[in-house]
């Protein structure tokens, strides 16, 4: 037996179906998978920043959403850029994710043009929600941590530092990245933003 599916105990684990989706045969540990994910998300945060910078109407779409997803983790999993189709222990329902999403992007909208938030909170609020919704089998931390940087970027601001290290190890930088967004479920978005920008 391998550790491949083995998961930290906050993170999401994969239905069986999902992990027939894993799409090449030399992965057959953890760090296997780590290191294959995490080539994969350099190419896709590769493609996001490349030289055609996409208009902030076009980032703030279900299409980009998705692509970004798909960019990130396409050369890893099948299922990459396709909404979840199971229930889990965090997210929305999976029926309502397209609806959610668009509900959180319209919001995203309106806060850009009312400036209803600094740019740093819009951000933060919108990678907060993009996880709360949990569109994805694998991923959505992740995703969610490089929209919210483009997005921030797109604003004119800088790329945070999500503590100032990987989040995919097990530890402290981890604990308090779970422990900001469990403060945001209590509706407290200030440890979130400071985690950000530590």
């Amino acid at each position: 037996m391998t550790d491949l599916f083995q998961k930290p105990d906050d993170a999401t684990p994969l239905e069986p179906h999902e992990r027939e989706g894993l799409l090449q045969t030399w992965i057959t540990h953890r760090s296997d998978l780590n290191e294959a994910e995490q080539e994969n998300i350099v190419e896709g945060a590769a493609w996001a920043r490349g030289r055609r910078r996409f208009p902030l109407e076009q980032m703030l779409t279900e299409d980009f959403v998705r692509t970004l997803h798909k960019r990130m983790f396409g050369d890893v999993w099948r299922w990459a850029g396709m909404f979840r189709t199971s229930e889990r222990n965090i997210g929305v329902q999976a029926y309502r994710i397209g609806i959610e999403l668009a509900s959180l992007l319209g919001d995203i909208r309106y806060w850009i043009e009312h400036e209803t938030f600094l740019r740093d909170e819009i951000a933060i609020r919108f990678h907060y929600r993009l996880v709360a919704v949990h569109p994805f089998p694998n991923g959505n931390g992740r995703h969610a941590r490089l929209a919210a940087d483009l997005l921030i970027e797109r604003l004119g601001g800088e790329p945070f530092s999500w503590g100032g290290g990987s989040l995919a190890d097990v530890g402290e930088l981890r604990a308090r990245y779970v422990a900001a967004l469990r403060a945001a479920d209590n509706h407290d978005i200030g440890p979130l933003l400071e985690f950000a920008r530590a």
